[in-house]
């Protein structure tokens, strides 16, 4: 019989702004939130779960030692269940989808939960890379020609290469920050948020409940943007048009995703959401980071026989505007269908748990507006990238 991965359900937390209404977390705890509601969410037994596995950027300090796991036994759920983590840069999570769903697949796995968590307020960005000689030995920038460069830096020479302009790359902003607030609005993310306890810097609850995602800024102009200084404030050369306004927000936040043999899923009663219907993974120049959305877009496309066309909804992660811009550019979505409900630039992304963030927002506008396929890709460090298909049933 063959086997299908299908998502029961999937949630996120509300964004928060780095240092902002999430920073009183403990990210293993947040994720451990985010995992307990899933579950109660779904109705499933926990027992029954195969595997957990989660995405995380800087496993370091507070989500060091296997966050995932920690998580899974801080919200006071079976040990007997085991889980690992998984760093595939910006991808993690939609990573840890495609390593659940194989194994759903395969025939390894029945029920398992991809997550993932990131809390760049009290794991700081690159605070991974501190030791030793760092990451990147002298084979490996000999490898790159010596040529590794901030991602500002990179997104100004993709945006070049594209020929994308500074108002272009605020004009989309603009329209993230639109978006996001307009779904937020009509009670869109409500859908799949899970609302948080806001704590303190001891960790104590306040009493008040993080609802909505804290980074949009519905008020904001293109004038406004344009006045804003480049992002390499230490040399602003090197991508004068790359502003903290026309890229993604440092964040906190989690997410987690329930996926289960389709058979399994409907012997269980449980609810039959989306199947995972292709999965490819990429890379390209590891010197230019970002750029590998597109090259892994025509491995899909020449894999499947799919054309742009065919999808419903797609989402390319905003990681700056440059890379969202760079993706259309060369594969000319409908506007309307490209990142509908607005992405990083205005919602915040929070690395390890961003790809599932991403395909929760995808599944439910594919819900709300009667599509059927939706297609999600976004960059990744060391320049790769990962592909998902996924197919509306319920």
């Amino acid at each position: 019989m063959t086997r299908e991965a299908v998502i029961v359900d999937t949630v996120r937390t509300p964004i928060g702004k780095r240092k902002g209404a999430l920073s009183g977390w403990h990210p293993t705890d947040l994720l451990g939130h985010t995992l307990r509601a899933l579950l109660d969410r779904t109705g499933v037994d926990p027992e029954r779960i195969d595997d957990v596995v989660g995405g995380c950027v800087t496993q370091v300090g507070e989500q060091g030692c296997n966050v995932t796991r920690n998580a899974w036994v801080a919200a006071g759920l079976p040990q007997s269940v085991p889980a690992t983590s998984v760093d595939r840069q910006c991808g993690s999570s939609q990573q840890a989808v495609h390593f659940a769903a194989q194994a759903v697949i395969a025939g390894s796995y029945d029920l398992a939960i991809a997550c993932g968590v990131e809390s760049m307020t009290r794991a700081p960005m690159a605070s991974n890379a501190a030791g030793g000689t760092g990451p990147f030995s002298a084979d490996f920038l000999e490898a790159c020609k010596g040529q590794l460069m901030t991602q500002f830096e990179v997104a100004q020479i993709l945006a070049g290469t594209f020929g994308i302009t500074r108002r272009e790359m605020d004009e989309y902003a603009v329209r993230s920050h639109q978006r996001a607030h307009e779904s937020t609005v009509d009670g869109h993310f409500a859908r799949e948020i899970v609302p948080v306890p806001i704590k303190d810097e001891e960790g104590r609850e306040t009493g008040e409940l993080l609802t909505a995602d804290e980074g949009i800024r519905p008020e904001t102009t293109v004038e406004v943007l344009a006045a804003l200084d480049s992002a390499a404030k230490w040399d602003p050369s090197i991508a004068p048009d790359i502003t903290a306004g026309n890229s993604s927000q440092m964040s906190d936040g989690a997410s987690a995703m329930l996926i289960a043999d389709r058979a399994v899923a409907e012997q269980l009663g449980l609810p039959v959401r989306a199947r995972i219907r292709h999965m490819v993974v990429g890379a390209d120049d590891a010197v230019l980071v970002l750029s590998a959305p597109n090259p892994v877009t025509r491995k899909l496309l020449a894999r499947t026989g799919l054309s742009i066309g065919d999808f419903d909804a797609i989402e390319c992660n905003e990681a700056f505007a440059a890379i969202a811009l760079m993706w259309a550019k060369e594969f000319q979505p409908d506007p309307e269908r490209y990142n509908p409900r607005g992405g990083a630039i205005a919602l915040g992304h929070p690395l390890g748990a961003s790809g599932i963030r991403i395909m929760t927002t995808l599944l439910n506008h594919l819900e709300v507006t009667g599509g059927r396929l939706g297609f999600q890709t976004m960059c990744e460090g060391g320049g790769q990238a990962n592909a998902t298909v996924i197919e509306r049933l319920g």
